[in-house]
């Protein structure tokens, strides 16, 4: 249920086969004022390998664009940060184990999942539920093939002008602790939620990447944050709209000044009333997009 939040921390996210419509492509948002040109994009973090997913629109504002934010800094030290972190702070108290915190069938699912993707139970058990999600993620889309390379950010920060100033919203201490503070109950509600999906619903990443070329917001925000928001509203609100409410004031000073800016960040981010293009539309900044 965390895929569109927790593909950052597990730097992988479910890719498969996708049909979509020929020529279909993610929708872009573009956000001006009287000096100032703003391109936002949302981004999946890792994708199938030879999808054809970049907008015209997004490739000619990053051609101009003078600097360019991600959620993270896109580099390996930062993703190794980010690993570091994740490891040194997950691990649940001695004498704990995560199957215990679940219920008795929602237990039953962890040891199915961790049979289904090779992963030691054991292992699963030390951990908290926010990192045993990023566990099951990433076991399960290395199974389904998944290539990290592919992923929006990588290709973006690899190909976009080296005069563009990257920048970053988080930190990767700051973003760790957001799921790592979550209380956890709201974890323990997030992962059963999971696990559920997992059984239930297999294909339901592969709908998401479906929704996401052909610009489907509606179905993006009932599949990817509907979940979330009613499983774990607290957690909804850690990483999405108290996120979203930060970053607004970072686009605000940046819209204070002049000049072209490209912002990526999870297309979670994009969609709904509180999504980022609507804050900015309700501030009284031109939004052209969906």
């Amino acid at each position: 249920m965390l895929k569109h939040a927790l593909a950052a921390v597990a730097g992988l996210l479910l890719a498969g086969c996708v049909e979509t419509p020929a020529q279909a492509r993610p929708p872009v948002w573009t956000v001006r004022d009287a000096d100032s040109e703003m391109v936002i994009f949302g981004s999946v973090h890792v994708l199938p390998p030879g999808l054809d997913w970049r907008p015209d629109k997004l490739n000619a504002a990053l051609a101009k664009a003078d600097d360019l934010w991600f959620e993270l800094p896109i580099d390996p030290a930062s993703e190794a940060r980010v690993s570091q972190l994740a490891m040194s702070i997950s691990q649940l108290p001695e004498g704990q184990s995560l199957s215990k915190l679940l219920s008795p069938q929602s237990a039953q699912a962890l040891a199915a999942a961790a049979q289904d993707l090779n992963l030691s139970l054991a292992v699963l058990d030390r951990f908290e539920p926010w990192f045993a999600e990023v566990i099951l993620a990433t076991a399960q889309f290395r199974k389904a093939g998944a290539d990290a390379s592919s992923g929006v950010e990588k290709s973006i920060a690899a190909t976009a002008p080296a005069s563009a100033q990257r920048r970053a919203f988080e930190t990767p201490e700051e973003q760790i602790a957001i799921f790592d503070a979550a209380p956890l109950s709201e974890q323990v509600a997030s992962l059963e939620e999971t696990l559920r999906e997992l059984k239930s619903n297999p294909d339901a990443y592969d709908k998401l990447i479906g929704h996401w070329m052909t610009g489907d917001l509606k179905a993006l925000d009932a599949d990817a944050l509907g979940p979330l928001r009613k499983a774990a509203p607290g957690l909804y609100a850690r990483l999405v709209t108290d996120r979203n409410d930060r970053w607004i004031a970072e686009l605000k000073t940046r819209m204070a000044g002049s000049g072209s800016t490209v912002v990526v960040v999870g297309v979670g981010h994009l969609v709904g009333d509180d999504g980022l293009p609507a804050q900015l539309r309700a501030l009284g900044y031109s939004v052209e997009g969906p």
